[in-house]
């Protein structure tokens, strides 16, 4: 961290220094994290996400749970405290609540080639952050959720969603649907390999957008071009210019004079500071192959922390 320019240096200390909840009764204790509840709620209810109805008979409900995160500027500060609501998409049944799902995500190897390119290049890296970025996609299918907490209306209520909330299986599709038709009639090209790279190359040079969910990652040498684009996704959606590129799919950027950087310091922090192991002494060889974690039969502990931990590692 020594070797990184001073500006990043101070980037990343400050996005080190604040705990996120990991349940509703934790983010209640702090009245930050109310706020962050009831503006979602705010907004949902005024997008028009759902409909507030009695409990239909014979139908099944989804659940939901809340989700926090931390939004940070280009320089480390806070920008806002962020809750969001998120469905329960594994208590979904297919061909009753959902049908389609793929969706196609961006492969962590072309966020690095676009960056190698621009790198080399010289072209600026931008990034643009879409403000609940699935409630953009309009639902299908007929889909019935339990009340969200914080939420107190009366006995027997529920919701029916109109839109696609996080967490739906099919809300993925539903939000890259609407943004790549965007895109698409403005003048932009689907990349074969990778369909959430979109191109346009113009009299001035070529733009392109990397897509990963509600985060957007735009490049190229057409300055007017880059400022149309951005104009464009501006005026279709609830979006954000975050400025230069510098935390991405939890990977810290740094530009240097004659390069790039990047680094996952702050996420294997985050993971040491959960599993209570930041002090202790780093190992100088990998696990054996074939070890067995539990002796012979007995039933392992905490299965799906163990889990989840090791898909974050993944």
């Amino acid at each position: 961290m020594d070797q990184l320019p001073q500006e990043h240096q101070a980037f990343l200390s400050k996005i080190d220094q604040h705990r996120i909840p990991q349940s509703y009764e934790e983010a209640c204790l702090d009245d930050v994290w109310v706020q962050a509840i009831l503006e979602q709620i705010e907004s949902m209810v005024k997008n028009g996400t759902w409909d507030e109805i009695d409990k239909p008979d014979k139908k099944k409900l989804v659940g939901c749970r809340w989700v926090y995160t931390i939004k940070y500027t280009s320089t480390g500060e806070i920008e806002r405290y962020k809750a969001r609501l998120v469905a329960k998409g594994y208590t979904q049944k297919y061909e009753v609540d959902y049908t389609e799902t793929f969706a196609p995500v961006a492969k962590l190897h072309s966020v690095r080639v676009l960056l190698s390119i621009a790198t080399n290049l010289c072209w600026d890296l931008w990034q643009m952050d879409v403000k609940n970025a699935f409630l953009q996609g309009e639902l299908k299918e007929e889909v019935y959720m339990v009340l969200p907490e914080g939420v107190i209306i009366g006995k027997n209520r529920v919701c029916k969603l109109k839109k696609a909330i996080y967490g739906l299986k099919q809300s993925p599709r539903a939000w890259y649907h609407k943004l790549s038709g965007c895109l698409l009639e403005n003048g932009f090209r689907k990349f074969e390999a990778d369909h959430t790279l979109f191109t346009a190359q113009g009299e001035k040079g070529i733009v392109a957008v990397l897509v990963y969910v509600d985060d957007i990652i735009i490049t190229g040498d057409d300055i007017e071009g880059i400022k149309r684009v951005k104009s464009l996704l501006k005026t279709s959606f609830d979006i954000k210019d975050l400025g230069e590129l510098k935390y991405f799919l939890r990977i810290e950027v740094c530009k240097f004079e004659n390069g790039l950087s990047l680094s996952q310091r702050k996420y294997t922090l985050d993971l040491l500071k959960e599993t209570w192991k930041l002090g202790v002494k780093p190992a100088k060889t990998p696990i054996e192959d074939g070890y067995k974690i539990c002796p012979k039969g007995e039933l392992p502990m905490e299965v799906k922390r163990y889990q989840r931990l090791v898909g974050r590692l993944i």
